[in-house]
């Protein structure tokens, strides 16, 4: 990737407010899936990496040759603050596509969290990091830097298509895709079903049942007549 790719990728890339990624991270993978319809889930088995992080940010994305890791390196260089990098590759399978030097590079430029669609190794080295990394799997096997393949563009991943700058959140539940141009939309659902949720606990907390409050003794009962 040029010096002109970079920036014309920076420039086409919405910027998304740091106080709106920061509320989307503190709603939740579970709660945002809900509030978008149950849409944008990224539905793939992952590690939380460091235990009791999360994250929310744009997609800046590296999309890797098979088993190699080119592309990782070569998205350092584009990589902005509050960014989650999506790490990918054709067939995913348990390289490592990332290890704790290369996300020390993501750390220092300001990067919110990592989502890698293959392999994390150096375990314990990432996790005194600290940076939010989720990963399909934790394995020592390593990848080769022979192909450049490309960075930031479109990916799938867990039935998802990730657009460069689409807004990714990641907690202890998994992983969570919403548009560009879904953002505002969504947030104003999520809150209120937030909301809606703070009053149920209420209830429940009252001793009410969830098997009454969602009227599915009513329903029982109507469909056994």
């Amino acid at each position: 990737m040029n010096d002109a790719t970079t920036q014309n990728t920076m420039t086409n890339r919405a910027v998304t407010d740091s106080s709106v990624t920061a509320e989307l991270a503190r709603l939740g993978s579970a709660t945002v899936y809900e509030a978008y319809g149950r849409r944008g889930l990224i539905d793939v088995p992952l590690h939380q990496i460091v235990p009791g992080t999360r994250a929310a940010g744009p997609a800046r994305i590296a999309a890797c040759a098979q088993d190699d890791n080119w592309a990782v390196h070569a998205v350092m260089a584009a990589v902005q603050p509050g960014d989650v990098l999506i790490l990918t590759m054709p067939e995913p399978r348990p390289v490592a596509l990332v290890g704790d030097l290369l996300l020390t590079q993501a750390k220092v430029h300001g990067a919110a969290g990592v989502l890698v669609d293959a392999s994390v190794r150096d375990l314990e080295d990432v996790r005194e990091l600290g940076l939010p990394v989720w990963a399909r799997w934790v394995r020592v096997r390593g990848a080769a830097k022979s192909d450049p393949g490309q960075v930031d563009v479109p990916v799938t991943v867990g039935g998802a298509v990730i657009r460069p700058g689409d807004i990714v959140i990641l907690d202890a539940d998994g992983a969570v895709v919403v548009a560009q141009g879904d953002v505002d939309e969504v947030l104003v659902a999520a809150r209120s079903r937030l909301e809606r949720e703070a009053r149920m606990r209420e209830r429940l907390q009252a001793g009410e049942l969830s098997y009454d409050i969602h009227g599915l003794r009513a329903r029982e009962s109507e469909a056994t007549k």
